[in-house]
Order: structure tokens, then sequence, then C-alpha cells
């Protein structure tokens, strides 16, 4: 005997799938024939591009309407420039989307009076991954380890965008927990600027996404001689084999208050270049471009051509950013005071 499906169920499915062809409908109407603008927070080259604009090549079929995307480069302060604008400037219509460091609502945290924003406030799309922050320094410096770069005590001139960002604040953290002598060289458009400056012999080394590095500096990586770039160190783990055997930098800080320190830095690498739009996006508008953004990250030929181009992809949603950023801005009063240099 065949077992009869409640009425009530059968009413409430197609409810969903009126509402669910009515949101495409909505979306179609809107987004058909419309461009779709990405505000990249750094150079082009680096990590925050690279990903990005492979975000934009797939997304327009998961959008209702098959808009064009648009990247565009907002280059300033480790991607604080884009922040401000996306939240004070940019139309919330659901048609401009930033993507800037996740590290900048640090300086949020901190009071900094550079940031203009509320980050609980945006509307939070998702990232294509969490972060793995580490270190590098160039074989022209004759070091080859962290431990022979603490052993040394001499200063080691680390590239760097502005606050809020890897390159400058995971050096300036080692210093502080680990006792490196790293001295933070600021002003850089972006992590490709850097690795010029690199081979120049500018400065000695940088910090950055390892998820980035493998995509972006793998010349540098396998390069000859002085012109080879060396990790160091690593937070989280990480099977390529440069870093596989790195020092990872929970396990070789010393103290209870040092390894809170770093803890309270670092819970902003748990959803690395999200992707965000201005404050007030229409609540329906903000849901299509989550749903479209997940299933782009999900799209094969994307999936194809990241891992082509060795690029992680590790799908954050945007209501798993909300509860991050939510605990970013709760903590407590204690590890705010110690994060303070960083300011």
């Amino acid at each position: 005997m065949k077992r009869r499906i409640p009425i009530h169920v059968v009413l409430a499915a197609a409810m969903l799938l009126v509402a669910g062809a009515s949101n495409n409908a909505a979306g179609e109407d809107f987004y058909k024939g419309k461009n779709v603008n990405f505000i990249v927070g750094n150079a082009p080259g680096g990590g925050y591009d690279t990903y990005t604009r492979l975000t934009a090549r797939h997304i327009g079929k998961h959008i209702p309407g098959s808009p064009t995307a648009i990247v565009q480069n907002r280059p300033g302060g480790g991607g604080l420039i884009t922040a401000n604008y996306l939240y004070n400037r940019a139309k919330p219509d659901g048609l401009t989307m930033g993507t800037w460091n996740s590290g900048i609502i640090i300086q949020q945290l901190l009071g900094s009076k550079s940031v203009k924003f509320e980050s609980d406030k945006f509307g939070w799309v998702g990232a294509p991954g969490v972060g793995l922050p580490m270190c590098a320094i160039m074989a022209f410096t004759g070091l080859k380890s962290l431990d022979e770069v603490i052993k040394s005590k001499r200063p080691l001139k680390m590239g760097a965008t502005g606050a809020g960002t890897t390159t400058a604040d995971m050096p300036k953290i080692l210093n502080g927990v680990l006792g490196t002598n790293f001295d933070v060289i600021t002003g850089y458009s972006g992590s490709a600027t850097i690795r010029v400056a690199m081979q120049r012999h500018e400065v000695d080394g940088f910090c950055i996404g390892w998820e980035s590095m493998r995509a972006t500096a793998k010349p540098m990586l396998e390069a000859k001689g002085g012109d080879r770039m060396i990790p160091i160190i690593i937070h989280g783990k990480s099977d390529d084999p440069p870093v596989k055997n790195l020092p990872r930098v929970t396990r070789v800080i010393k103290g209870k208050e040092n390894l809170a320190t770093f803890n309270a830095w670092v819970s902003s690498y748990e959803f690395q270049r999200p992707i965000s739009t201005p404050p007030g996006v229409p609540k329906e508008r903000l849901e299509l471009l989550r749903r479209a953004y997940r299933d782009t990250l999900k799209d094969p030929q994307l999936l194809a051509e990241a891992k082509k181009s060795k690029l992680l992809i590790d799908y954050v949603s945007g209501e798993q950013i909300d509860k991050f950023v939510a605990e970013i801005l709760a903590t407590p009063p204690k590890s705010r005071e110690a994060l303070k240099f960083l300011k």
C-alpha cells in the first residue's frame, strides 16, 4: 500500500517552488543586461586580484539574467580604501561588490581612525577559503630558517602594504611573540609589487597567505641562488612540500599571553579574500548573490581552472562570515589591549 503524502507537505513544497521561481524571475528582471562590478582592494597580479578574476569569469552564468562581471582594482592601504569606499560611497543595489583584507576588521576593533566602516553591517557574500599566513625571506640574506632569523638578531626589511594586512601585521606579531627583528616597510600596492622589490633587493622578505604565494610566486620559490624565496614559518597545516615541514606559529610561541595575542589576531583568517556588498542591499538580492557565489565556487569549470592555477578553494558562506565578524568584534578587552601595537 502506497503511503499518502500529507496535503500540508505538498502545499509547503509547492510554495517553496513558487517562491524560488519568483525570486529567479525577479533577479533576471533586475540583472539582465547589466554589469556586476567587483572592486579589488589590491593591485593586479596578487592573490586578491587572482581569486576575484577567477570568480568574475564564472559568476555571470549563476546569476539570473546572466549579467556581465567587471573587475576593477582600487589599491591602497592594503584594501582599506576599497573597504571605506564600499561602505560609504558605493550604491547598495546589488551591482557592486568588493574584496578586501579581512584583517582590517582588527583595525576597526582597535579603534583606528582610518577605518570608516562597521564590518558587521556589510552584506557578506562569501569567501573562497581560509587563510594560511606565512613568512618568507630571500636567499640573498644568507639565512635559511626561522631559527637562523631569530638567532641572527639582525633587522630584516619586510615589504608590506598597510595596517590590517598579513604583510604588515604578521611581522609585527612575530616580533612581539617570537623575538624576530623584522623592520616593516609599508606603502607597496600589493603582493606583486612587494615580490618585485624582493627581486631588486629593496626588501628581504614578506609575509602573505600560502594560498596566494603558491599560485603567484612559484618562479621565486623554484629560483636558484640568491633569487630563491625561502618560506620560514606558517600558521595552519598544508601538505605542499615547500611548507609541509615548516615551524607552525602556535607550536613555537612561548607563553599563554603571547599565544592569546596571536590567536586574537589570526581569527580573521577563517575567511580570506571575502566578497561583500555595501550595507543596505535588499535582502533578497544579497541572498541571490550568496547563492550565486556558492554555486560559482562549486562550478566544475571554475574548479578545473583553479586546480590548473594552483588556487585553493574552500568555500566559506556569507552566513558563516557574519558569525566570524561578530566573534572578532567581541574580542575581550585584554586581548584588544595586547594588539594595540598593530595600529
